[in-house]
């Protein structure tokens, strides 16, 4: 019996584009504001076994390098403040973005979660399969390709969440907060 699953909704993220913000980092922050709001999505397995929530979390992503076709994962510290977090995430980048391997950006602190981005497809549903799927308690985002239709811009949002720690209510009150803090 599978103890996590996946939810896809479609963002509209024309207000966001508009503001000026480079779009990765911006998603990501908002990401990560929307997680740190609800212990449901900063809940995990200590050492011991036993759950406990985090105080903070923060976002780890990856990077892809287009002259090999690999990726590697960098992360960078939460910070509320938008425009401080971008400049983190820019000398992040600048700093690790050249590194081969999965570790772009050493010392990924254990309250981080997951975020990816496939920038070639959009997509109405996706997930992953992972291996240690019943421990695993943390959320995972996916966001895929942006496409215009009708005046508006739509990114397809993957939300890969424990059944244990997170239900359908909690995914869909975090899709309309992180909808709410993108824009209309």
């Amino acid at each position: 019996m599978p103890c996590t699953y996946s939810m896809t909704v479609r963002l509209d993220i024309t207000a966001l584009r508009q503001r000026g913000h480079r779009l990765y980092p911006a998603l990501l922050h908002a990401l990560t504001a929307i997680v740190n709001r609800h212990p449901e999505f900063r809940t995990d397995l200590g050492p011991d076994g036993e759950p406990g929530v985090y105080s903070e979390m923060h976002p780890c992503y990856t990077v892809f390098h287009p002259e090999d076709e690999t990726f590697s994962n960098l992360w960078t510290a939460y910070d509320p403040d938008l425009d401080r977090f971008c400049a983190a995430y820019e000398q992040d980048l600048h700093l690790y973005g050249q590194r081969r391997g999965f570790t772009g950006k050493p010392g990924c602190p254990p309250n981080s979660f997951t975020v990816s981005m496939i920038p070639w497809a959009t997509f109405e549903g996706f997930n992953l399969n992972l291996q240690d799927s019943y421990r695993y308690l943390l959320p995972i985002f996916t966001l895929g390709k942006y496409r215009e239709e009708n005046g508006r811009t739509w990114l397809p949002l993957a939300m890969q969440v424990h059944h244990a720690v997170c239900d359908g209510y909690h995914a869909c009150r975090f899709a309309e907060e992180l909808q709410a803090w993108i824009g209309p």
